[in-house]
């Protein structure tokens, strides 16, 4: 096991400062009808080698910033029918929000394609630990960092830590993110956007800027995109223009970058079964939380790490640069 340093930061504060800009929100919702009853969805789709969980999902709600081991049913993240093939052999990643999620499964693959990966993450401690001991499973090394990204210093000791661990750095993952829905722009407080727009934006910035300093020629950055940010949420308005800041960043990234042989990409997912959404939304629309996809229910995270994999190895994608890769569930999410 790596020797861990752990950067000091204000995760814990900002956790707060979170279910502060949550509870306004809910006690906003509270004062407003009942929604009318949506119509009948379209059967499930199941098109992979297992069964996916199917909506309506169980009623449940969480408190920010959301805890992987609390959801019921229990994101699938192990993708056992993946089989490693030295993709990423003795590389070097670090994943925001790698306690869970989408950022679990992506170190869980990468770790089987023989990376050893760090994961930053807020506070959710018991979650990170979690995804370590998967990692740990796969084989590789694994270090927790828990901090916040908003705060530039933050960003530059997890990449310190990472390099003092492992020696190097090869791929970085901007994945850690804030959501939290507002019915209107009226409601959307200071507060609440600069939340989103410090964590989302600014956060991905802090870190691609910190991880320059030790990305070799062949490394890579890929960033966590959205369908929000394609085709926008009327009531994700703040997260819907960061994750369209993401794709533009992206692109720019990768210009930037070309000629230094360090790649940038993106995946844009569709609904994902995560923690992010039953800490955002109420029980009874979480129990619905994906049904409107193309497929008629939200992906697993291990049905979305594929594509990070796929982006990260320069076996497969060499050529590729500056894409917005979409995993929606169908053409229009």
């Amino acid at each position: 096991m790596a020797k861990e340093k752990k950067p000091t930061s204000k995760a814990n504060g900002t956790a707060a400062k979170q279910q502060a800009i949550q509870a306004h929100v809910e006690a906003k919702e509270a004062k407003k009808p009942p929604a009318k009853k949506a119509e009948a969805k379209k059967p499930p789709v199941q098109a992979g080698t297992r069964r996916q969980p199917e909506n309506p999902l169980p009623e449940q709600h969480q408190k920010k910033p959301g805890h992987e081991h609390q959801l019921d049913p229990r994101p699938r993240f192990e993708a056992p029918d993946y089989q490693g093939s030295g993709k990423l052999q003795d590389k070097v990643a670090i994943v925001t929000g790698g306690d869970s999620g989408i950022g679990r499964a992506v170190a869980v693959l990468f770790a089987r394609e023989g990376a050893d990966v760090a994961i930053v993450y807020l506070n959710e401690h018991e979650d990170a630990e979690q995804t370590r001991a998967a990692v740990e499973n796969e084989g590789r090394r694994c270090l927790v960092i828990p901090g916040d990204v908003k705060d530039s210093r933050f960003c530059d000791s997890a990449v310190a830590a990472t390099v003092q661990a492992f020696g190097k750095l090869d791929i970085l993952v901007n994945n850690a993110a804030f959501q939290m829905h507002t019915p209107s722009l009226e409601d959307l407080t200071d507060e609440h956007l600069q939340e989103t727009l410090q964590t989302n934006i600014a956060g991905y910035f802090h870190m691609a800027r910190a991880a320059l300093k030790h990305l070799p020629r062949g490394g890579c950055i890929l960033n966590s995109g959205s369908e929000t940010g394609l085709f926008g949420s009327k009531q994700l308005l703040d997260y819907s223009a960061t994750k369209g800041a993401i794709h533009a960043f992206t692109k720019s990234l990768a210009s930037s970058l070309l000629e230094r042989g360090i790649r940038v990409n993106a995946v844009a997912p569709g609904p994902v079964w995560t923690p992010l959404n039953p800490a955002d939304r109420s029980a009874e629309d979480v129990a619905k939380f994906g049904e409107s996809s193309d497929m008629g229910r939200p992906a697993q995270p291990e049905e979305i790490s594929p594509a990070y994999v796929f982006l990260a190895s320069p076996v497969c994608s060499s050529y590729i640069n500056g894409i917005v890769l979409p995993v929606m569930g169908g053409p229009y999410g």
